[in-house]
């Protein structure tokens, strides 16, 4: 049977945190709530596990430091508030980690940046570099220009998106809650605890109910559809109380803390059959026998040197096949660099690919991670 126990071997993780937690219910950040979760976070990086945070609280920090009562209804007035709040918000994140000898970062995304095949390559690079040189990235939907993502309020999504940009393992979802109830506990008394379940059980979408407070605009249902958002890409989620002490470390641990929405296919096979199924090719690249034998045989990526010939007007980010030299297809995946610019380097080395270019984006024409063996 399916336990906590299952998320022992992680070293990825995306710990998502929401307004209510942040802001302790809207009435300006809680210094000790992200002080605590500093602390566990750094115990982890110390065990050699890799953390990216997503973090609501701009707005109704902002709406604090305004002095407003009440979230306006004004799209102006969010975005006001959200370009206030974000300030001290990541003032505070970077204050509660350097006190543990750790550098963050604040990257701001919108839904849009992870749809973009470009961007969505962009955003992976930039966060995948923090994360080499021990950088704690703090994430939030960009508030200040977008209107469809403030307008839902929906960080839980956020969180799926990234822990799938960046192959991470468990999804955290924290919030004020303990977790999933059959039904909502504080209206009715029969409602019964929800320790373990598959992500995709549509039961638990009907037990979730409505959105979350004034303050915070998520709720049960957002972090449900999240967590099946996650589970296609075969990450696990957990529903836990962000007041709990050290529920980063106790969770990885094996401990049952919350809810434990398990992803029952792993996330290999759900992230290459995306690639392989869903996406229209943009263009193909013709291998020699040297690269066509790597990527069938070898789990290699693929590097310019084995290119021989480019066909198609494809952009960084697209999804091109790769064939053999008889024209049969031997994998698909996400290209690193354009057509114009695959012909240029072609057939040289990773290492010139600079002097040719004038930029390096990727050392590999295709990341092994974002490539699929079709053959």
């Amino acid at each position: 049977m399916t336990d906590f126990t299952i998320l022992k071997p992680t070293k990825r993780l995306v710990a998502k945190v929401g307004s209510a937690l942040v802001t302790n219910g809207g009435a300006g950040i809680d210094r000790s709530a992200i002080a605590r979760w500093a602390a566990d976070v750094a115990a982890l990086r110390a065990s050699g596990v890799e953390v990216i945070f997503v973090s609501s609280g701009a707005v109704a920090e902002g709406m604090a430091r305004l002095g407003w009562t009440e979230r306006p209804k004004a799209m102006p007035e969010l975005q006001a508030a959200a370009a206030v709040g974000q300030m001290g918000l990541v003032h505070v994140y970077e204050q509660a980690f350097a006190a543990h000898g750790l550098k963050t970062a604040q990257v701001l995304l919108t839904h849009e940046d992870l749809a973009d095949r470009t961007r969505y390559l962009n955003a992976r690079s930039t966060l995948t570099a923090l994360l080499k040189h021990g950088v704690i990235p703090i994430i939030n939907e960009n508030d200040t220009v977008t209107t469809a993502e403030i307008k839902f309020g929906d960080n839980d999504t956020l969180g799926a998106l990234v822990a799938n940009l960046i192959d991470a393992q468990v999804l955290v979802l924290l919030t004020d809650q303990r977790g999933l109830y059959t039904a909502d506990p504080r209206r009715d008394p029969a409602a019964t605890f929800v320790d373990v379940g598959r992500a995709d059980d549509a039961q638990y979408e009907a037990m979730a109910g409505g959105t979350g407070t004034g303050i915070s605009r998520g709720g049960m249902l957002t972090k449900i559809l999240a967590a099946r958002r996650a589970a296609n890409s075969g990450i696990h989620t957990v529903i836990a109380s962000g007041h709990e002490q050290n529920v980063l470390q106790r969770l990885l641990g094996g401990e049952s803390l919350g809810t434990l929405l398990y992803a029952p296919e792993p996330s290999l096979a759900k992230r290459k059959s995306w690639l392989a199924d869903h996406l229209n090719l943009r263009g193909r690249v013709t291998l020699d026998a040297g690269a066509s034998k790597a990527l069938r045989h070898g789990g290699k990526s693929l590097l310019p040197i084995g290119v021989v010939a480019v066909t198609g007007d494809f952009e960084r980010g697209d999804v091109i096949g790769c064939i053999d030299e008889s024209g049969r297809e031997l994998a698909r995946g996400l290209a690193n660099y354009s057509a114009n610019e695959t012909l240029r380097i072609m057939r040289r080395p990773s290492s010139e690919i600079e002097s040719v270019l004038g930029y390096v984006d990727e050392d590999e024409l295709i990341h092994r991670d974002n490539l699929v063996v079709t053959a």
